[in-house]
């Protein structure tokens, strides 16, 4: 077990979570202020998403960061942002019967440096990376496409940026991937990584397959974990108990209780009550840019 953990608070996401609960942000400004709502309930880091002003889906406009992470950044409040990077990797086939060509309004693919303009603009502390292709959603046609290629594409770029790079991990492969790229040297210490449970079709929540996942990680690598839906509260007990961090947010789960809808501060605040009643401290984001040796470009 670890004494302290920072908590990630993922604001948005770019699913449909957004046509089940008012509290999901939209706008930049409802995106940015979300997010220091949640810095001042104790979350050290920002998990950003934007969302496409008409058709509220995930976007990777460039000014729609711009416009958050500004306003983040003249606020009060001083948490390390963490920009996805992981939009343009959307393949939703035709169907079974002729699968090509691919839905083109669902279909978003763009070439690997195209994924990161808004990260080489903005420079922020942390920007994440999707390690592998899986199947999203039941008897879906949608595939999140991360190739290899793309991927140590992506990770030599984020280096050369000097961006602490959050490794996704959502199955054990994908943390084969992870070791793949820290031997290329394409990751440094302190390496980051997210432990990502309960999403169809990658590793199901269940302790047992936790643990297989921590067992199999780099020595020495800074990691979190978390699941979605109703288990997201119960991680938070349980990720510290298998030395993990902490993440909650609106991206992975709506409610604070049963039928009781939560806004991302309200999240991070329980997350902060659960883990003050194990004896668990939360760090601050100063703190935790010392743990992870972030650099600040701005």
């Amino acid at each position: 077990m670890i004494f302290e953990v920072f908590i990630t608070c993922a604001i948005t996401g770019s699913g449909s979570n957004v046509e089940r609960s008012p509290h999901v942000p939209v706008t930049p400004e409802q995106i940015a202020n979300s997010a220091i709502e949640a810095a001042r309930a104790g979350a050290a880091v920002v998990h950003i998403h934007v969302r496409d002003l008409k058709t509220r889906r995930g976007s990777r406009d460039r000014v729609l960061y711009r416009a958050v992470v500004e306003r983040i950044r003249r606020s009060d409040v001083n948490p390390v942002i963490n920009l996805t990077a992981g939009m343009g990797a959307d393949l939703v086939l035709g169907g079974r019967a002729s699968p090509l060509p691919p839905d083109p309004v669902r279909t978003d693919m763009a070439g690997a440096l195209d994924r990161l303009v808004h990260v080489e603009e903005l420079r922020p502390e942390i920007c994440t990376l999707d390690c592998g292709t899986m199947n999203l959603g039941a008897r879906s046609e949608y595939i999140l496409v991360n190739t290899s290629a793309t991927l140590h594409a992506m990770a030599a770029r984020v280096q050369e940026l000097g961006v602490r790079p959050e490794l996704e991990v959502f199955d054990t492969g994908q943390l084969m991937m992870v070791h793949h790229l820290v031997e290329e040297g394409l990751i440094e210490a302190p390496m980051l990584i997210q432990l990502c449970m309960g999403i169809a079709y990658g590793a199901p929540d269940d302790p047992t397959t936790l643990m297989a996942l921590v067992h199999q990680l780099p020595p020495r690598a800074i990691y979190s974990a978390f699941s979605i839906g109703r288990m997201q509260l119960p991680y938070v007990a349980l990720a510290p108990l298998v030395g993990a961090n902490v993440r909650v947010g609106l991206e992975d789960n709506l409610y604070l209780s049963r039928g009781r809808l939560a806004t991302n501060a309200e999240l991070v605040q329980r997350a902060v009550e659960i883990l003050d009643r194990i004896g668990v401290r939360v760090m601050s984001p100063d703190e935790v840019r010392e743990k992870l040796a972030l650099k600040i470009h701005v």
